[in-house]
Formats: structure tokens, sequence, C-alpha cells
């Protein structure tokens, strides 16, 4: 049997600054190749499960913990941001806030840079995933030239350069209009078809259960419902499911 690449195992969290746990008893296994959609409203602690699993929690975000997170079997606060980051590519809502490099080819080389990697592979390394993610044709730009859903492809390619195991998309298409969208998704599918770990966190339904295999539906801190797509959407068991499915996918 496939050994999960995260584990959470009755794992709760609790931020210094707050008198209650943001999440309480999360049990979840997400395996290598799996597209894991992390859904709920506002506060439900979507995005806090996603600062677990790429270390921004306890290393930013100090607080209290509880249960295990294992994280590519190690227990993820024993390693450190730097450590998680080789497993989980993190692509953010705010994608200026991650450039480095003064043209897209550069940023996208930056990690392998810094690796001193020889410059004719770091160069063939760039090609390769700036092609995965279709952003080859403007490796000479600079990053404030792009439209948004092409900067949402040069952070993808940023992380890809790491071969990391998981690519962790935190809202990814909540600052892009519908035709970026259109075109993130695009790449997501592409990235689908390549095998990769993808968990995406979002309340955009119709965007994420496109590339989904294994739906997460969190209110309250807890995990209320999971399964397949054609299940949670089709069928949902939980009221909260039911009412966030009614909002999201009709309203």
């Amino acid at each position: 049997m496939a050994t999960p690449v995260i584990s959470f195992q009755d794992y709760g969290f609790q931020y210094m600054a707050q008198a209650e746990p943001t999440l309480r008893h999360i049990n979840l296994d997400i395996y290598p190749g799996e597209k894991v959609l992390i859904a709920g409203t506002s506060g439900s602690g979507k995005s806090t499960v996603g600062n677990c699993i790429n270390g921004l929690i306890p290393f930013a975000y100090p607080g209290k913990s509880s249960g295990r997170l294992l994280v590519d079997g190690r227990e993820a606060g024993e390693s450190s941001t730097f450590e998680l980051s080789h497993v989980v590519g993190t692509v953010l809502q705010d994608t200026d806030g991650q450039f480095i490099g003064l043209t897209v080819g550069e940023d996208i080389a930056f990690a392998a840079e810094n690796d001193c990697m020889p410059q004719e592979e770091m160069k063939q390394l760039v090609d390769r995933v700036s092609g995965l993610v279709d952003i080859d044709h403007h490796l000479e730009y600079a990053p404030y030239e792009l439209s948004g859903g092409q900067k949402q492809r040069v952070s993808l390619a940023g992380v890809m350069v790491e071969a990391v195991k998981v690519l962790l998309f935190d809202e990814p298409t909540s600052a892009l209009d519908p035709q970026m969208v259109g075109e993130v998704l695009e790449v997501m599918r592409k990235l689908a078809g390549e095998g990769l770990t993808m968990i995406i966190v979002t309340h955009e339904m119709a965007f994420a259960r496109d590339v989904s295999s294994h739906v997460v539906f969190m209110a309250g801190g807890v995990i209320v419902e999971e399964g397949e797509p054609s299940q949670i959407f089709g069928a949902p068991k939980q009221l909260q499911t039911q009412e966030f499915l009614s909002r999201f996918m009709h309203g």
C-alpha cells in the first residue's frame, strides 16, 4: 500500500493570539498523485491546514499543536521551512510577493542558481518547467509586464524547479478575472496529467472540481465531509456541505 506524502493524525492547532483552536481532530491522508481540493468558507480552517503543510505554521505563525503531522514521512514541527520547501511548493494568491528575478527566466532559475546548479543544466531545467506551464515564450519579460494568469504560471514554474513532491495552491484564482482563471485551470489540468500531487485550498468550486480527485470539506475547524468529487458535488451528506455548494455553485 502506498505511503501518504501528507498525513494528519488527530491533529489540532491553536494560534497564540486566539482563545480557541482553529483546527480540531484533523485526520487526513494525501497520497502521491492525488489532486486534493480543501474547501470551506472563510474561517473554516482550510487556509490553516495549508499553512501547516508548508511550514508557515508553526514557524511564521506560532501556536500550540496536538496530534501529529507528517510531511514526506517526517514530523513537520521538527523540520524547517527550508526543508519543507523542498517537499511542498506553494503558489500564493499574491504572486507579486514571490518574484525575485528581474526577468521571468531569472525568477524561475532562482532556486537552481541558489543550489549552484551548472549553467547548462539550469537552462535546460528552466526551459522544461517553463514549457510545462506555457510561459516559455516570456522568459525575457519582466514579471510586472505579465498578466495575472501569466504571473501564476511563473510562480508555478519557480516552485517546480525545486522538484517538489507536492504543489500547494492557496486561493490561486482569487485575484484573477474569468479569462485568466481559465488560463490557470488549463495549466493545472496539464500538470494533473503529469501525475503531480496537488493540494488546492479554495472556495471556488467551479474551478477546483475540474482537477480534483479527492474533496475535503471543512467547517468550524473540522473536516465535516470528504470523498470523491462525484459524491461530494452530486450527493453531499452534510448540511454544511449542501449549503456551501448551493451558495458557491449556484449563487
